[in-house]
């Protein structure tokens, strides 16, 4: 780093996103994207609003921000449309946390949580899931903390019921709760339906997983119409024109065309339910997933080890260098061409290494 750097940047360990090597073609199953391309509508809307990119784009999501709040069931006013779901997240950490109301979250949850914070320069307690790896939404309630839960979980996939969610928002009602729904199309039941009950609830979704868009970085926050204008007056303040024709144009064909993203997501579950089955059929531990991955070790073999081989036989999943799930795999859903191609070289590497 250079000498100019503040002080307060210094200290700032930043996320480490998953590998996108270019060296060669691999299997691609580390960062949880869909294997599926995005609608064909989304394309052709791309390609047309390029047309006019000599324009600044519609502020604050334009058609895109009403069509979404229309699927959801909620009013315009409720909905902020933003830069991937990362800046919803990000947005909530600068607005609704301080010394005063730091941030809590799970020790094993999405990364960018405690990189947020620390750009930020906010205070944040980190709260130990259970040795099964679920979160005990008592551990939450009352703490007077702004909290922000993964649901379904990062990496683990394991989901919370709306029910339970609830009790985390009821019982917290002077901090904001944040609900991050990255995968929550894949099994999950959203709790989207909270915020008109609750006017410290927000719920971000995003375009990466379902509706096959990582590439076009688009996501959305779902809130009270006072805390969706918090948001919006940091946007305003940083980076009003933060959405571009391109991602905005295939978004709204993105939402148009629903049936498309429901088909993918269940063909997702059902290869990842048989996928799970072979894996406990091979000795692996699964843990119970309703994301588009699935967490998994097998005793007796280092995790770090079994990534290592897989990378060589050109298949990519995620590992994390952390104490409690080392010896852990995260696998994103691919084809079933992909997963059959995966379940019969883990056969052979576990093979040979026990």
């Amino acid at each position: 780093m250079s000498r100019f750097l503040c002080d307060s940047m210094k200290a700032l360990a930043p996320y480490t996103p998953g590998e996108q090597p270019t060296e060669k073609k691999y299997i691609k199953l580390n960062t949880n994207e869909s294997p599926f391309p995005p609608t064909e509508r989304a394309v052709k809307a791309a390609e047309e609003a390029a047309k006019s990119l000599q324009l600044y784009p519609e502020l604050d999501g334009g058609k895109l921000r009403s069509a979404i709040a229309e699927s959801l069931g909620v009013d315009r006013d409720s909905v902020i449309v933003t830069n991937g779901s990362d800046e919803v997240l990000n947005l909530c950490f600068k607005a609704f946390c301080s010394p005063k109301s730091p941030a809590a979250f799970a020790d094993i949850t999405y990364g960018f949580y405690s990189v947020f914070a620390g750009y930020n320069c906010v205070p944040y307690e980190i709260i130990p899931l259970k040795d099964d790896f679920t979160l005990d939404v008592n551990d939450y309630i009352g703490i007077d903390k702004t909290v922000f839960i993964a649901n379904p979980n990062a990496p683990t996939g394991i989901c919370l019921p709306v029910s339970e969610i609830e009790k985390v928002v009821s019982g917290n009602p002077h901090n904001v709760v944040v609900i991050d729904e990255a995968y929550i199309d894949f099994g999950g039941e959203s709790c989207v339906g909270l915020v008109k009950k609750y006017p410290n609830l927000i719920v971000t979704q995003t375009f990466s997983k379902s509706r096959s868009m990582a590439g076009a970085r688009l996501g959305f926050g779902v809130a009270c119409p006072e805390l969706i204008n918090d948001l919006y007056r940091l946007v305003y303040s940083t980076n009003p024109y933060n959405l571009s024709r391109l991602n905005m144009a295939a978004g709204l064909a993105a939402v148009e065309d629903a049936d498309y993203t429901r088909r993918n997501c269940a063909e997702i579950a059902s290869t990842r339910e048989s996928f799970s089955r072979e894996l406990k059929a091979l000795g692996f531990e699964v843990l119970p997933s309703l994301a588009n991955f699935v967490f998994t070790r097998k005793e007796g073999i280092s995790g770090h080890e079994l990534y290592l081989r897989l990378k060589a036989e050109g298949i990519l999943v995620r590992h994390f260098d952390s104490p409690r799930i080392n010896d852990w795999l995260r696998i994103t859903i691919g084809s079933r061409e992909d997963m059959d191609t995966l379940v019969e070289k883990l056969r052979l590497i576990t093979e040979n290494l026990l």
